[in-house]
């Protein structure tokens, strides 16, 4: 049976909590450094990062027309590069 303190501590709590025990200091500094950078506390850093890792993405990569219309490099990073990759396409469709 619980206790009442134990359903007194638990009200408002509906989400399933884990205790994780044996953190490398190493993670720890990585993990604290990210929630105090972005503003986030730790636990929301720690719960983004198990989805991020064990969730499949819901983002779908469309690649169906690379054929047609090539694909952009990964690494192009800047707009003046995306503009020169548009700029290098074929004016004219293939016939």
């Amino acid at each position: 049976m619980r206790s009442q303190a134990n359903l007194a501590y638990n009200v408002g709590m509906s989400r399933i909590q884990y205790t994780i025990r044996r953190v490398s200091p190493a993670l720890d500094a990585e993990l604290r450094r990210e929630a105090s950078e972005t503003g986030q506390t730790l636990n929301a850093v720690v719960v983004q990062t198990l989805e991020n890792a064990k969730l499949p993405s819901t983002a779908s990569e469309h690649d169906d027309l690379d054929w047609f219309i090539g694909r952009l490099p990964v690494d192009a990073g800047d707009e003046a590069g995306a503009q020169a990759w548009l700029d290098a396409l074929p004016v004219e469709p293939a016939a």
